[in-house]
């Protein structure tokens, strides 16, 4: 037998290079992790944890909205309120705080949650059952308001807060006696205090005392002269005693410390309007119904402006939203507005007087017929209605071409 020889062979492999550059770079790279965790990190650490700012105590946070308050710097004054509350949740009196700010900028809904989370730790808490009563009056609860109203005033006869917001309340009920009562009550409970003010000036103006009025608000707003409603209100008093330029300086007031509130802009533009200045206030007119797009009485005042200003076919078209209702050139439903005395009959008696300027008769005769039929006893209105029916020759006159002036009340 022959024997071959075999494929493996006791031959030793040749020996390896040992790779000391490599063994080098991973022993440098292993130091180098060493010394990171031991010095580097911590003081990453320890630096991150010393950014943030210390919070305040929730004390020195009240004290400051207040005082933001009455520098009148409103929303940082809220934001203020609402960390310290956030810190320490449980003070009655601090919820009642800011639901008082947020009342007095007219945020009543944001306010009236305030005021119940102050009721929830204090359900006898004298201010907040007021200031609730008075929140669910603006917001059309009138009879729990009132209830919650007297139940404050019996809980602390000598609340001057509580006497305060009663008095307006009652007025707006014509309850004059009662509501002059509560206001004098206020006042000489405590002088001091601005919404004893704001009520015995409000109880002034409904009764027509309105230069009294006025020396009230002018008190209330020396206490804090960034209150937006009261400057509207001095406003308005301005304008009934024909004081047009300072009312129109109050409502400017108002509109530049609340800038998306459109009553400021309606109120200017009626004032102007009062003046002849019908360029203006349709200026004014526009720019309120830009900030509240879908408000008839707004869309209404518009119209009227259009319609002074002879942009007959814009006015028909705004205010056919409130007469008709319908779809706004800007996509917004409007119902038809009920008829009723005052503003809503001027919307109506304009509309038919620029159809009868547009020669179409046809659609203002009915108008002036409701007119006739449901406000019978609106002046103005049953004048205007009765001046478009004799030009449309409904009423035996003669009917006029579209550009003959109707004869209108102001």
């Amino acid at each position: 037998m022959e024997l071959r020889p075999s494929r493996w062979t006791m031959r030793q492999p040749p020996r390896r290079k040992i790779a000391w550059e490599r063994l080098l770079g991973l022993l440098f790279l292993f130091v180098a992790v060493l010394y990171a965790q031991q010095f580097v990190l911590p003081g990453i650490q320890a630096a991150e944890q010393a950014t943030p700012t210390p919070t305040p105590p929730p004390e020195a946070l009240l004290e400051k909205a207040r005082q933001l308050f009455q520098q009148g710097r409103m929303e940082a004054a809220i934001q203020t309120y609402q960390k310290a509350i956030l810190l320490q949740p449980k003070q009655a009196a601090w919820h009642w705080e800011l639901a008082r700010v947020l009342a007095l900028l007219g945020r009543y809904e944001a306010a009236l949650t305030s005021v119940n989370n102050a009721l929830l730790l204090n359900p006898d808490y004298p201010h907040a059952l007021a200031l609730r009563g008075w929140l669910l009056h603006q917001l059309g609860q009138t009879p729990e308001g009132l209830a919650y109203l007297q139940r404050a005033v019996d809980t602390d006869p000598n609340n001057a807060f509580a006497w305060a917001l009663y008095a307006e309340v009652l007025a707006d009920q014509a309850l004059y006696k009662e509501a002059g009562a509560a206001s004098r009550k206020a006042l000489s409970l405590d002088p001091g205090l601005l919404e004893s003010h704001r009520a015995r000036g409000y109880v002034l103006y409904v009764t027509g005392n309105y230069e009294e009025a006025i020396a009230e608000y002018k008190t209330a707003l020396s206490l804090n002269e960034y209150i937006p409603g009261l400057h509207l209100q001095l406003g308005i008093l301005y304008r009934i005693l024909q004081r047009y330029d300072e009312a129109i300086e109050a409502f400017l007031s108002a509109n530049a410390l609340n800038p998306t509130d459109p009553l400021p802009d309606y109120l200017i533009s009626r004032t102007y309007a009062s003046q002849g200045q019908f360029g203006a206030a349709l200026q004014y007119a526009q720019t309120a119904v830009e900030e509240a797009p879908t408000d008839p009485l707004l869309r209404g005042n518009y119209g009227v402006m259009l319609y002074k200003n002879q942009r007959l076919k814009e006015a028909v078209e705004q205010l056919a939203l409130v007469v008709h209702g319908g779809t706004s050139p800007e996509g917004h439903t409007f119902r038809k507005t009920p008829l009723q005395y005052g503003r809503i009959a001027e919307f109506y008696f304009t509309y038919g007087m620029a159809l009868v300027k547009l020669n179409r008769c046809q659609e203002a005769i009915p108008v002036f017929l409701e007119i006739l039929e449901k406000v019978p006893n609106d002046e103005v209105a049953t004048f205007n209605a009765r001046t478009g029916l004799e030009r449309c020759g409904a009423l035996g006159g003669p009917t006029p071409g579209p550009t003959t002036p109707p004869e209108e009340g102001e």
